[in-house]
């Protein structure tokens, strides 16, 4: 079931009424505001309008962009453009988004071009400078993720990317600018602002951007979490009028040289960028490229044969040489070796032997009656265990009587007997 209230603004009574629709059940969208799953619109403007969580239909938009060989892209995404919202309410700042673009076909970018959002709650930007080798038409499919309401939309860039019009510019400076973030010059009203500063310090003429990077991007190290610390971004400008003198003076060696001692670069003129951008006076390149470039000079080939020169003095031809004799010698004398350490061996443990009786004229005679007494008793020992028939000695008989000498009959098993005979 159903519950709808109709408000309508004291204030415009000609004003079509607006709807505020809460759904008890689930059920289809709002009656006042298609394409929102929950949604609160208000008439007034400035009032907060509750969740903006729906998204656009599901099938991608295709947007046609016009890229220049040379110039600075620039494709802000911004929240609106994924929300259906009616044109006189405006995003509130607490809608989060993120955005994923990626070549059609391709799972990412193409090389020229980046993307940058510095978080959910601000715009992304796709940007960068094509190349010559990029002319054609180049499809980038984005996709947008609403962190609120987890629903996602795409859209789709088709880039004709084409040959500027107009003069050349020859002339091309970059600047390293500290003050600011890549996407906080991105916008054209930062960037158009750099470019009029930028004005007082060259001659004369039109500027036009022709590069933005991070310098990050450059090898930069993030700042660290403190306010008024930046990453910094490289801004390249280029024009059909000369450098002025003051930027001459700026790229001299003399002022890099006092830069590299830590010393202030040469700056003859009015900083007309400060303070709205605070430039690394140090880090400003020049390219003239008004004066072409002499061609390498292609080497020609000669006929392999070098000029006389009385300096040099050649090898005569080697003579024939017979290896026999190295071999030989080589082989031979490793083998010769071994078989004569084999011999020395085998005569240490051969033939250098002292032999049994020099062993025994050097032992005492006490020591070997001894031992051959232990020989010969072992040997009767055996002797006596062979012959069954030879009589046990009476003191290992188990009744023996060592007083009365009495003793059981031989024929009796002496295992039945007890060992004591007061045990019956």
């Amino acid at each position: 079931m159903q519950q709808s209230r109709i408000y309508t603004p004291p204030h415009a009574a000609s004003q079509e009424p607006l709807a505020l629709s809460i759904r008890n059940t689930v059920g289809k969208g709002a009656h006042f505001c298609p394409g929102l799953k929950l949604s609160v619109c208000l008439g007034l403007p400035g009032v907060p309008i509750g969740l903006l969580a729906g998204l656009r239909d599901t099938k991608a938009q295709q947007t046609t962009l016009h890229p220049l060989v040379g110039r600075v892209f620039v494709h802000p995404l911004e929240h609106a453009t994924f929300l259906r919202l009616p044109e006189h309410i405006a995003v509130p700042p607490t809608v989060r988004f993120t955005y994923h673009a990626h070549l059609q076909g391709h799972p990412d970018l193409p090389r020229w071009l980046h993307y940058t959002q510095r978080s959910p709650y601000n715009p992304g930007f796709l940007y960068g400078t094509p190349t010559p080798e990029d002319r054609g038409h180049q499809v980038i499919e984005v996709t947008a993720y609403n962190r609120d309401s987890f629903d996602t939309t795409g859209q789709r860039l088709l880039l004709l990317i084409g040959d500027p019009e107009g003069p050349g510019l020859p002339y091309q400076a970059e600047f390293l600018v500290r003050s600011h973030d890549v996407e906080e010059v991105l916008p054209s009203t930062p960037a158009n602002r750099f470019l009029t500063a930028l004005g007082g310090l060259w001659e004369p003429g039109e500027l036009q951007l022709l590069n933005i990077t991070s310098a990050l991007d450059r090898g930069g190290r993030v700042p660290l979490p403190i306010e008024g610390q930046k990453e910094g971004v490289y801004i390249k400008v280029g024009s059909a009028t000369p450098f002025s003198t003051c930027l001459k003076m700026v790229a001299s060696p003399d002022s890099y040289a006092r830069c590299a001692q830590g010393q202030p670069p040469l700056l003859s003129c009015y900083d007309t960028l400060a303070p709205h951008f605070r430039i690394d006076w140090c880090n400003v390149s020049l390219v003239d490229k008004s004066v072409p470039e002499p061609l390498d000079e292609v080497p020609t080939p000669g006929d392999g044969i070098l000029e006389h020169d009385p300096f040099f003095c050649p090898p005569t031809e080697a003579t024939g040489r017979d290896f026999l004799t190295d071999a030989l010698v080589t082989l031979l004398v490793p083998l010769l070796v071994a078989l004569l350490l084999t011999l020395l061996l085998a005569y240490i443990m051969c033939c250098r032997r002292e032999g049994r009786l020099k062993r025994d004229m050097a032992t005492s005679d006490i020591q070997m009656f001894h031992h051959c007494s232990i020989h010969g008793n072992t040997e009767e020992l055996r002797q006596m265990a062979a012959s069954r028939e030879v009589p046990r000695p009476l003191s290992t008989l188990p009744m023996f009587n060592v007083r009365t000498g009495e003793r059981l009959p031989p024929r009796v098993d002496s295992a039945q007997m007890p060992l004591i005979l007061d045990q019956h």
